[in-house]
């Protein structure tokens, strides 16, 4: 397999920022997922809308929202972009809550990290909601799932 060039490192292996202007905005998309597991009582309450702090899903959905809008103010290499849309879904297991966020922009850059910020916001969120409930909650699986758009073309992961 051919060794990758590091993009986020000049010459002298000091950190940067990619230079994306010359680059032609495109259309591009990127799906992330995340999974909170917990014990099935804590699945009930927030299907049943009974969590002391209110409707979870809800409070998750626009904390993953505000979160793909704010990635670049948490990691220091990501650009700015303008954001099209940010659709965030859930499934409710028996013993876990999956998120997945799917992120869209036309920009000269691709949204992987804005998805991926999504989907563990919203899974922290649910954690935070649901934590005087159920200590024994994880979060995991935090993963790109399926991209579109950019030099690199279309990637989608296959399922385990």
């Amino acid at each position: 397999m051919p060794e990758r060039e590091l993009t986020h490192l000049d010459p002298l292996g000091r950190a940067r920022m990619v230079d994306v202007t010359p680059k032609e905005p495109s259309h591009r998309r990127a799906t992330a997922r995340a999974r909170v597991a917990m014990d099935p009582e804590t699945t009930s309450l927030i299907a049943r809308g009974a969590v002391a702090k209110g409707d979870v899903l809800a409070v998750a959905r626009v904390a993953a929202i505000q979160a793909a809008k704010r990635t670049p103010d948490l990691l220091p290499l990501c650009h700015q972009l303008m954001i099209g849309s940010v659709v965030v879904n859930f499934e409710l297991g028996d013993d876990f809550v999956e998120v997945e966020a799917t992120v869209d922009t036309v920009d000269r850059t691709g949204v992987e990290m804005e998805a991926l910020t999504a989907c563990t916001v919203a899974a922290l969120t649910i954690y935070d909601m649901c934590k005087s409930a159920d200590k024994n909650m994880t979060i995991g699986n935090i993963a790109l799932w399926e991209k579109t758009g950019g030099k690199s073309g279309p990637y989608r992961r296959v399922a385990d």
